[in-house]
This record gives C-alpha cells, structure tokens and sequence, in this order.
C-alpha cells in the first residue's frame, strides 16, 4: 500500500460515521452559444480596458494607431500572430527572454475565445499568443478578439477549450486591492489593456 492509499483509507475510517454529502446541483446556465458582441465590449470597457472596433480588413492599421495612440515603437509579437495583422512599427519577435520582454514593454497577441458576460479573454499559448510570460511580463498588452470567438457564457468557453493547455484568463487590466481597498494596477501582469475586436 501507497502512503497515498494509506492516507485515504485513514481519511474514509475517520468518515465512515458521517452522512453521505447532498449531491452537488448542476442546474446552472450553460448552452448560451454564440455572445453579444456588444455585451462582451460592455463588459471589457467596465474592467478600465480600452476596445477598438474594426472590420477584418482594418485590423493592422487599428492596431497601428491604437500602439502609436500610446506612444509604443516597440512591441514583442508570439510565433504564428497573423501576418495581415501586423502593426507598422518595430517588431521584436518570440522567443524572447524576460529581459527583452521587460525592456520592450509591449506585447500583442490573439486570443482562443472570448465571453461576453464577464467580458473575459482567454489565451491557450498557441499560435499567435505565445507562452504564458509573453502576457504576464510586459506592462501593455494588446489582443485582437474576433466576434466569433465571443462566446455567451463561461460554459460555453470552458466547452470550446481544451483543458490541457495553459490557459490564462484575463479580465482587464491586471489589478489588485490593498487591505485599504486601493486599487494598484499592473501588480500581475500589464497594467494597460487594449482589445482590438474585429468583426
């Protein structure tokens, strides 16, 4: 026997006299399908996230203006970002280690899904998005979503993931709370957040 086995078999005597736990309710929402766009952009801008809207045909100059609108000449862009996509400016391309990532400041990547009622993003360290450091180490990111990616609810984003891949979820800019409820941004990842979302 295992200490692990043993450990269990000790923690189940302990219990043998308890009732058994009330089955767990799964009668929460789920099937919501395709988002509200609109919701979805709502719900970023609530989060202090800054949104461009564009049409697919306008998303590298969006992107342009959106990092020249923050006075970024520089930015880190993941292996497989789409090519049409790419904004006018330098490029320092992946892999790239901390260092650089710190000294450039400036990331842009694309996202796996969306969620329109929480106004979540979510990464999965695939193509065009990069390992997870990509997006926690710089203090400006930059996501393009498109609308078929925005989801409904987290149901239906968990459904469209797989879950053996890093996900990082990401609701607006990084922040926190001190125990006298400051807010402090950029305590975790990037302080500053723009989506362009192209429809």
């Amino acid at each position: 026997m295992s200490a692990r086995e043993e450990i269990l078999a000790r923690i189940r005597t302990a219990l043998i006299d308890r009732p058994a736990p009330a089955p767990v309710p799964r009668d929460y929402r789920r099937g919501g399908g395709a988002g509200d766009v609109d919701l979805f952009v709502e719900r970023v801008e609530d989060y202090r996230a800054t949104v461009h809207r564009t049409d697919a045909q306008s998303v590298a100059a969006t992107i342009t203006s959106a990092l020249a609108a923050r006075g970024i000449t520089r930015v880190v862009v993941p292996d497989g970002f789409p090519d049409d996509w790419l904004p006018q400016i330098e490029l320092v391309r992946e892999p790239v280690d901390v260092t650089t990532l710190d000294d450039v400041s400036a990331v842009i990547t694309t996202c796996r899904v969306a969620i329109a009622e929480t106004g979540t993003i979510v990464l999965d360290a695939g193509p065009g998005m990069g390992p997870r450091a990509l997006t926690l180490v710089p203090d400006y990111h930059l996501v393009v979503v498109t609308a078929d990616q925005v989801r409904a609810l987290v149901p239906d984003a968990v459904a469209a993931l797989d879950a053996t891949r890093p996900l990082t979820w990401i609701s607006g800019p990084s922040a926190t709370s001190d125990i006298e409820l400051q807010r402090v941004e950029g305590v975790h990842g990037p302080r500053t957040l723009d989506v362009v979302l192209s429809a």
